[in-house]
């Protein structure tokens, strides 16, 4: 059994670069973005020091069309995915590697004007070979307001006998 799973918070170092590749299709788009996490923690002087790290995030389709539409550089976003490294051979013949995140999940987080679609989650992408299906959210009415009880006289209302001593 393995596991591969990446789960972050953060923001969006650059606005997202989106590419199509069936032509404008926009059947099978790709966007690629950094995204900067930051761990804050006291030295052992008591000062404050933050550690940053940069990743870089690729999201297919339905993702990419959310970060087309609502991702800028700024936004706070969790993500979840999974960790994918390449390599190639650059100009000069050296081997280069990097290594990536592919985007499973992707939530908008941060307040609504930081976010022009703030709270918009990107419906989960069905895994190969299996069908995606769409749900209807349930009809959750407003309960009926309550009356007010009438008051009671709770001395009254007790036995004599049902004393404990």
């Amino acid at each position: 059994m393995s596991l591969n799973k990446v789960m972050l918070i953060g923001n969006v170092g650059r606005d997202p670069e989106v590419r199509y590749l069936d032509g404008n299709s926009g059947n099978a788009k790709v966007a690629t973005f950094t995204l900067a996490t930051t761990e804050r923690y006291r030295d052992r002087n008591g000062e404050t020091r933050e550690n940053t790290e940069w990743h870089n995030i690729v999201a297919w389709r339905g993702n990419a069309d959310v970060a087309e539409r609502f991702v800028k550089k700024g936004t706070q976003l969790y993500i979840e995915g999974r960790l994918r490294t390449r390599s190639w051979d650059d100009q000069t013949g050296n081997k280069r590697y990097t290594t990536e995140i592919i985007v499973d999940n992707l939530q908008l987080l941060g307040k609504k004007s930081d976010n022009p679609g703030g709270g918009y989650q990107a419906p989960a992408q069905p895994q190969y070979g299996q069908q995606q299906t769409y749900t209807q959210p349930a009809y959750n009415p407003q309960p009926a307001p309550q009356q007010p009880v009438a008051a009671q006289n709770v001395m009254n209302d007790m036995p004599d006998d049902d004393l404990p001593f």
